[in-house]
């Protein structure tokens, strides 16, 4: 197994599907920028959460927010291209899609709630900050 953490912004919107047993999953891409200059390029990661955390993630999870994954590796090919898979351990708010605060809000595995930075506490970084409340997130 290969761990890899990545921190770049998805390129859009999360789609929540269903398999056939009823386990739910959240994909969603994200784009990493590398080099500078003339030599720089992106590199895309197809991105998926499993169980209950896709649910709730798909409820902040918004196109252009600046996310930081880790999780599993899979590398395939399409096309003659490589294609990047990470199953997602833990995935962490940077900022809010449209250059909202950041929050330093982090989901992993284990459902606890690691918070970085300075100042801590839960911002949704403007996604229907009257709904919520810190003791309301499960994150």
């Amino acid at each position: 197994m290969q761990t890899i953490t990545v921190s770049g912004n998805i390129g859009k919107p999360p789609e929540l599907r269903s398999t056939q047993s009823g386990e739910q999953v959240l994909a969603f891409s994200v784009a990493v920028k590398q080099g500078w200059g003339d030599k720089e390029s992106t590199n895309w990661y197809r991105c998926n959460v499993w169980g209950k955390r896709a649910a709730t993630l798909e409820r902040f999870l918004r196109k252009g927010m600046k996310v930081v994954i880790q999780g599993e590796l899979t590398i395939g090919s399409y096309e003659g291209k490589a294609q990047y898979d990470i199953r997602a351990n833990e995935v962490e708010f940077m900022s809010a899609a449209e250059g909202g605060e950041q929050n330093n809000t982090r989901q992993s595995d284990n459902g606890s709630d690691n918070r970085g930075g300075g100042g801590g506490g839960f911002s949704s970084g403007g996604f229907g900050d009257d709904d919520l409340d810190s003791d309301s997130v499960p994150f």
